[in-house]
């Protein structure tokens, strides 16, 4: 079996990902989960990559590994957190949770094991983002309007909830 670079770099790519997952597990400083969720969003950028998927792998940079990691940051920054971890779980809390994700991998490992992918796309590799802009604008223009009308209806639901109330501040 020989190993080609694609090869090699979906598997650092990969193992980063994983690695950075595990860590957002078990850090329990929230700057340090913040990072290792960055570490994670940018070896699935570099996954889009080598699927040449640039325009993919571009705005997974620029929205994940950009702008959401910094509104977490921000959204940490600016709000009252303890410092005090939580206890660990039981024994049997540990044996459950093992085994659940035992149980996860599992069955990840049979889906994709027997998942058949037919070959339908000849010209992946041309003019990639051409193809995006054609089909998010012409085949799936009502879901990105949906899409688009859904976001702007939870901005307007986060500023009502961030509002402070009149009624608790005349009490005062």
């Amino acid at each position: 079996m020989t190993f080609s670079g694609e090869f090699l770099a979906f598997t650092v790519l990969a193992l980063i990902m994983i690695i950075g997952g595990v860590l957002l597990l078990n850090l329990t400083k929230a700057v340090h989960i913040i990072v290792a969720l960055s570490f994670t969003f940018l070896s699935i950028a570099g996954i889009y990559i080598v699927l040449s998927a640039e325009f993919v792998a571009g705005v997974q940079i620029m929205v994940y590994s950009g702008a959401i990691t910094i509104m977490m940051l921000f959204g940490i920054m600016l709000t009252k957190h303890d410092a005090e971890s939580e206890e660990s779980g039981t024994k049997l809390r540990k044996i459950l949770v093992l085994l659940g994700v035992i149980g996860f991998a599992s069955a990840v490992y049979i889906g994709i094991y027997n998942f058949d992918v037919p070959r339908v796309a000849t010209s992946l590799h041309v003019n990639n983002t051409l193809k995006i802009g054609k089909a998010l604008y012409t085949v799936y223009t009502i879901p990105f309007e949906l899409a688009s009308v859904l976001l702007l209806v939870g901005l307007v639901g986060a500023i009502v909830l961030a509002k402070p109330d009149d009624e608790k501040e005349d009490e005062k």
